[in-house]
């Protein structure tokens, strides 16, 4: 009898193996679908460190001042190269719209640290913060160079730090020239409204801007005055040295007399 073979009757029959399906199994209730690229719950140690690269964010406070700031080149009408840390003037001043029209921005604090860059983005920042209704102080931090000028003398009142710098010179023009006397015209009533602008928010004369604008010796292959800290404040161009505390300092004294002269709401 081939009873190896063939199992007795009444014996036990051995479970059958189930194959499960090709595909993903479908996890448990409360288990996320893919384990380890789920967001982590932001404000905790992990969440920092998977959001923002840091092991704690510091807490931001209610505040009713605003910071701007202007880095790098200022960019106008053309797209400078993408590596050129830039300032866009059509985001700047789209900006400075909503800060003027929020009611709980109460003033206006500049960080310019700035080579300059395009003349009519330049002055178009600058217009509109000297016509800004809302307290505006502007600080210079590194640089605030060229086009940044008329920028950082825009606001109420101007600080720089004891080692940043500021450059006056002449505008300049680079690329293809066509018709050199009505370009000349052109850039020379630029330079006239560059030079208004400037004397008439700052403490500068006009004839010390130009003398500084077209002064030989002071940059190499070109014409022009480097002011460092203090000097800037000695010619009138800037209102005082000082950084961070000083400038946030008089822009509260500053919100604080405007309140004042307002008034208390009927």
């Amino acid at each position: 009898m081939f009873t190896g073979f063939f199992p007795k009757l009444g014996s036990p029959q051995p479970t059958p193996t189930v194959v499960p399906p090709p595909g993903p199994r479908p996890n448990p209730p409360g288990r996320p679908e893919n384990p380890g690229t789920e967001p982590l719950p932001p404000g905790t140690v992990a969440g920092n460190i998977q959001e923002l690269g840091q092991m704690a964010l510091p807490e931001q406070p209610e505040s009713n001042i605003h910071c701007l700031t202007v880095v790098g080149q200022i960019e106008g009408h053309l797209v400078l190269p993408p590596q050129n840390k830039t300032t866009k003037y059509e985001h700047i001043i789209p900006q400075l719209v909503a800060i003027e029209q929020n009611p709980k921005i109460a003033g206006l604090l500049l960080v310019l640290n700035t080579v300059g860059g395009d003349v009519e983005a330049g002055l178009a920042i600058a217009e509109m913060i000297v016509s800004m209704s809302k307290p505006t102080v502007s600080l210079v931090l590194g640089g605030g160079h060229s086009i940044g000028v008329p920028i950082a003398v825009s606001a109420d009142y101007s600080f720089i730090a004891e080692t940043a710098t500021m450059t006056v010179h002449p505008i300049r023009l680079n690329g293809l020239v066509i018709g050199v006397p009505q370009t000349y015209e052109y850039l020379d009533k630029m330079q006239d409204r560059v030079v208004r602008f400037v004397t008439e928010h700052s403490r500068i004369s006009e004839p010390k801007f130009r003398e500084l604008m077209f002064r030989t010796g002071e940059l190499a292959r070109d014409i022009g005055t480097v002011l460092v800290g203090k000097e800037a404040v000695d010619v009138g161009l800037v209102d005082a040295v000082g950084g961070i505390n000083s400038a946030l300092a008089k822009l509260n004294e500053l919100i604080a007399a405007q309140k004042s002269a307002k008034g208390p709401v009927q």
